[in-house]
Order: C-alpha cells, then structure tokens, then sequence
C-alpha cells in the first residue's frame, strides 16, 4: 500500500528511494515443531517469498540466511521455489550468511545468484549426517521386554531398541550417498566455474567467510546494508518482508495441539526438539 501510494504522487514529490525486499531466513530446517522450536520450513517462509517477489519495482531481492541445516527436503523444496521465483519474476537474489549456512543452509544459500557472507561466517558443511540413541541394554537393565510384530523383515530397521545390525548401517549409509550426490550437484551447478579445485568441499567440513571464498563456495565478503548500498546507491531501502500474522497473532500457517493434554505433549516434545536444536548450532561454535 505504501509503495502504490508513493507511486500516485507527482514524480517532483517523491524521494526516489530504491525499495530492496529482505526476507530472514533463521532457524533449524525441519518440516514441523513443538513451541520450543524455530522451524525453517516451505510452509512458513512461502509467504514472505512471494511478498518480496512481487514488488516489481524492486531491483533484487535479498535473502538473509542464519540455518546449521536440518531435513535435506525441506532445504531443497526452500531453493527450488527461490528460484522458481526468480525465474518467475525475473529477480536477482542476493544471499547474505549471518551466523551460519551449513549442510541444508547452505543448500538454500544456493539458491542465491551470489552469496555473500561476513568473513567470520560459517559455511559448507557439504554433506549428509543421521543421528539418534540406541537403548538395548537400559530396557535389559530395568527389565523392559520390548516386543514389536511386523509384516516385511526391514520394518524394523534402525530400531533404538534393538542391537545394531551391519545390514542396517549399510542400507542408511547407502540412503546417505544418495542425498549427498544431489547436494553435490546442486553445487556444482550453481558454482560452475567458481569452485576451487580443492577435493576437501565436498567431504563435510565447513569453513569461515574468508576460507569459503578462496574455495569458492561465497561470491564476496561484505554486510548487507553497505552491499546494497554500493550496488544501488545511498537511497536504497532494505525492507524486511515478515510472514504475515493472523488475528490471534500466530504466524499462519501454523499448527497448534488443542487441550491440556496436548500442551504436556507439546511442552516435553519441545524440550527434546530444542536440545536437538542446540546440539546443531554447537556443532559450529554458536
């Protein structure tokens, strides 16, 4: 509204400011969460896209990305409508790396026409990892039998309750290989002709701003506000572009667990998800 009523003014009344569409893009990635957890996700960040895609005066859009990773999907379906965007609306994206963008983060930061990061930023990260806890030997210890029916002999694969199983480590680690081949040629695609040849990129690791330039993973080290600045003048205007919020004030989409009961659940669930959460972010110093 703001932006249709400066363009009703005579052109001699107006300040000619050029209008830059930020969308913040924060958080673990993951399809859903408890109250405790920020979820980075299609679902919620689509809004705020599309927003910032369609003000068509706007010479770019500029993403900040602030995300350890998360789910591989979720990462790929964040790119995919990025650049469905971009081609859509005929917009340069411009990717700012805040704290981190690794693993899934840096997935999406792909998704920019350049990445620019700070020369502490973290990024990389190009790789594949599962986790979680195995308790065969608790349930024997408090006396626990655990008893599971299936039909199909791998419906149980991977079961935290069972011993480890060869097999099963080799069928994830199989999974794992394929996933990390599509990372890997995201990248090479969107990197073409400015990666280093240097066979570490791709082995997991992740490395600062100034590091991830030399091997090509960044297009510059910069801050965002004096970045648009020498691009587009000392009118530019960073607008942050938010998801826009209900009557209730809930970020919409959004999913909420009706009742007592369901708030227990969502409270001891939540708790799990933010140590979960903690432990990505620390695995990069944050």
């Amino acid at each position: 509204m703001v932006e249709f009523l400066r363009r009703m003014l005579p052109k001699r009344f107006r300040k000619e400011q050029v209008i830059v569409p930020v969308v913040r893009l924060s958080g673990v990635i993951s399809s859903g969460g408890g109250p405790l957890r920020q979820s980075l996700n299609l679902a919620g960040v689509s809004p705020a896209l599309e927003k910032a895609f369609d003000m068509k005066t706007a010479p770019a859009v500029a993403i900040i990305v602030n995300s350890p990773g998360g789910s591989p999907v979720q990462s790929r379906m964040i790119y995919n409508r990025i650049r469905d965007l971009a081609a859509e609306k005929n917009k340069k994206v411009l990717v700012f790396v805040e704290d981190v963008a690794a693993s899934g983060g840096y997935m999406i930061a792909l998704a920019g026409d350049e990445i620019i990061a700070d020369s502490t930023s973290i990024v990389g990260s190009i790789g594949v990892v599962s986790g979680g806890f195995g308790f065969p030997d608790l349930l024997k210890k408090i006396g626990i039998e655990r008893r599971v029916y299936t039909a199909g002999e791998n419906k149980v694969i991977l079961d935290p309750f069972q011993p480890e199983k060869e097999k099963d480590i080799e069928y994830l680690k199989s999974l794992q290989l394929e996933i990390h081949k599509v990372f890997i040629d995201m990248v090479l695609e969107r990197r073409t002709g400015k990666l280093s040849a240097d066979e570490t990129v791709f082995s997991g690791l992740f490395w600062t701003g100034n590091r991830g330039l030399e091997l090509g993973l960044i297009d510059g080290l910069g801050d965002m506000r004096q970045e648009l600045r020498k691009r587009f003048g000392d009118k530019v205007k960073p607008t942050l572009v938010t998801t826009p919020r209900s009557l209730f004030g809930r970020k919409a989409p959004g999913i909420s667990l009706g009742g007592m009961d369901g708030i227990g659940v969502g409270l001891a669930s939540g708790l799990a998800e933010a140590a979960e959460d903690k432990a990505l972010w620390s695995r990069y110093g944050l």
